[in-house]
């Protein structure tokens, strides 16, 4: 089963070694909650073949300095860098991100794409709730192609737009407007934010149906632009 675990936010400026730790601590802490699904990293470059990658040491560091060296980088845009690790069979992973940038209309971003046998107990939450820890995100989700499609088709959803899955995760602004009476699990964070345990998977009904409550509230209003902060 495919699953993608995403953070939102606008705008936060951050030096290369700052967001090299932050991807440090994004694959430490993935390892421990999905051990199997990465022993083996290889970065993926936007031409030519992906190349062996040692996540650890100066190797995040490196690899971001080297995108920021490209002849296309921009602060306006922000610091890519893609990951595909391959670990127990049926298992595989992708992590990406742009951050550390001042985009006006592009949010940051950090996704994790995980494959996973269709038996196998995924802690999904557990993952998004790493997330939010690590990048401070305005807005979150744990999802899957039938729940992305159910909200296209039935919510009128649109790539780009604040949204919620299965679980989502809101800012602490976000989770001010989250509505009474809406049913779903909430446990606030230590750094901030609520994580909302939704629905299981299958039930894209119910996210639907929380997803129309949430935006209904405000609490999925977009950020404004031309983009001037990182969360709501």
């Amino acid at each position: 089963m495919r699953r993608v675990v995403r953070g939102f936010w606008g705008p936060r400026p951050e030096p290369v070694e700052a967001l090299a730790d932050r991807w440090q601590r994004t694959l430490d802490g993935f390892a421990e909650l999905v051990p199997q699904a990465a022993d083996v990293w290889s970065q993926v470059h936007g031409s030519g073949p992906a190349t062996a990658f040692t996540a650890g040491g100066d190797g995040l560091l490196g690899a971001l300095r080297t995108a920021q060296d490209a002849a296309d980088w921009s602060d306006l845009t922000g610091t890519g860098l893609r990951l595909v690790g391959t670990g127990a069979p049926g298992w595989e992973a992708e992590v990406s991100g742009l951050a550390g940038g001042s985009p006006r209309f592009l949010l940051q971003s950090l996704a994790i794409v995980l494959h996973a046998p269709d038996i196998a107990v995924v802690p999904e939450e557990e993952i998004l709730s790493l997330l939010a820890r690590v990048w401070e995100p305005d807005f979150g989700d744990v999802s899957d192609d039938d729940v992305l499609d159910a909200l296209e088709d039935d919510a009128g959803y649109s790539v780009g737009d604040p949204v919620v899955g299965r679980t989502g995760y809101l800012s602490p602004a976000r989770a001010a407007l989250i509505p009474v009476g809406l049913e779903v699990v909430r446990q606030q964070l230590p750094a901030g934010g609520e994580l909302l345990s939704i629905a299981a998977p299958g039930d894209s009904a119910t996210v639907v149906r929380v997803y129309e409550r949430l935006r209904e509230a405000g609490a999925l209003a977009p950020l404004p632009r031309p983009l001037d902060r990182p969360v709501l």
